[in-house]
């Protein structure tokens, strides 16, 4: 276990539920696509058995701190048939957490005015009165507390969804998600697991000021044992919301505060999406765009500007902040050979700080251009509309970028 607390910031990670896989050994990467099983593989393989409402101890069997993710099969998108309904993305996550709470007895939701108030933005509507108040928990506001008693109940066997009603509130709840969250599963020598879910609006708003537009990716990066994952979709807002529920670690979901009202057709079917995987948006040739959350529409809207510009631009959606689809992400640079990160977090210590050194280390004879990285600027978000739009990466300075590195 103290070597399993040693690699790639996975300290407290066991494996995933059963609902993954029958069989004994597992990989992190197991997911379902309805209709199919799709599997990929990340950097650390489990050996594990399982009892379905177990909270006994798993061992890892192997760790290896710089391997390549193999894939036996490419991850499928949302279908694209006529069969589904639409959905807006706060609907996706409903939609998910009310599976999840119908499926599995232990899972429970807590939070400020989560209950007969519905969430800050409608995402629990109704389960309230559905469910009861002592699974959908009104909490008085205190981030620090209700986030630890989160904690707690999960090791004693529940499955908590912890909302914060604005992610940036959560900096309250720092030593509950850093020492305890993350880390009680490798302090109790393995005899404990934090299924915890962390959830909430996040992201740079419409004018909502510096401190309702905070992007905590880089706040929670370098915690051992957390994962994280950001949807964009409401398809995979609800398959991703699904795969944490049902995860054994405990997962952290970036929502953006822009997206909850982005509809799409998802399936009718049950789908789980996979927690380390990312999503090929577009395929190109030319380059390879990685980003994640509310910047992959300024990069499809740049996107259009490039293909009429003769460009054929490679678009990734990352969706698994922690750790990296190194897989998806290696075949595009190894197609490509350039790359440009566009994210909304800050410059420094952010998230694409980190995947272009994980980009160095990995791929570096791969690139033909020195990687190029747009984030929002290192300054408080500004309450005046046309200052927010300059701290935040916008479409033509990501067409200049492109431009720039083709050359």
């Amino acid at each position: 276990m103290a070597s399993s607390a040693m690699a790639q910031g996975f300290g407290g990670f066991t494996a995933p539920m059963p609902s993954f896989s029958s069989s004994n050994r597992l990989q992190l990467g197991f997911c379902k696509h309805s209709p199919e099983w799709k599997r990929s593989s990340i950097m650390i393989r489990l050996d594990a058995s399982f009892s379905q409402y177990s909270n006994s101890r798993k061992r890892a069997s192997k760790l290896v701190t710089n391997a390549m993710v193999v894939k036996d099969e490419t991850a499928t998108s949302p279908a694209t048939s006529n069969i589904g309904h639409e959905l807006l993305l706060f609907e996706a996550l409903r939609e998910g957490l009310d599976e999840e709470m119908e499926r599995d007895p232990r899972v429970c939701i807590m939070g400020e005015d989560v209950g007969h108030y519905g969430g800050s933005y409608k995402v629990s509507k109704g389960m309230a009165e559905k469910y009861g108040d002592l699974r959908v928990l009104d909490t008085p506001i205190a981030e620090n507390s209700f986030t630890g008693m989160g904690v707690g109940a999960a090791m004693t066997g529940l499955r908590p969804i912890i909302e914060g009603m604005n992610m940036g509130f959560l900096l309250l709840a720092f030593n509950q998600i850093s020492n305890n969250c993350g880390m009680l599963h490798y302090t109790s020598g393995g005899q404990f697991t934090i299924p915890v879910v962390i959830r909430g609006p996040g992201g740079v708003g419409r004018q909502l000021g510096a401190e309702h537009s905070q992007r905590l990716e880089s706040y929670f990066q370098s915690v051992p044992g957390l994962q994280m994952v950001a949807c964009s979709t409401p398809y995979n807002a609800k398959g991703l919301m699904k795969a944490a529920i049902r995860s054994e670690n405990p997962v952290i979901l970036f929502e953006h505060v822009l997206l909850y009202n982005l509809k799409e057709k998802i399936p009718d079917e049950e789908y789980v999406c996979c927690l380390e995987e990312a999503e090929m948006v577009r395929p190109g040739a030319d380059i390879t765009i990685l980003t994640y959350s509310r910047m992959r529409y300024h990069v499809m809207q740049a996107a259009k500007t490039l293909v009429n510009k003769g460009y054929d631009p490679e678009i990734i959606d990352i969706r698994s902040l922690k750790p990296f689809d190194l897989h998806t992400i290696g075949n595009s640079i190894k197609k490509t050979h350039r790359v440009l990160i566009v994210e909304e977090c800050m410059r420094t210590g952010g998230i694409g700080a980190s995947l272009r050194a994980a980009i160095i280390e990995n791929f570096w004879d791969y690139l033909d251009a020195p990687i190029m990285c747009l984030s929002s600027q290192d300054v408080p978000t500004p309450y005046a509309g046309t200052l927010e739009d300059w701290t935040v990466v916008q479409p033509p300075q990501i067409v200049s970028a492109v431009e720039q590195l083709c050359q």
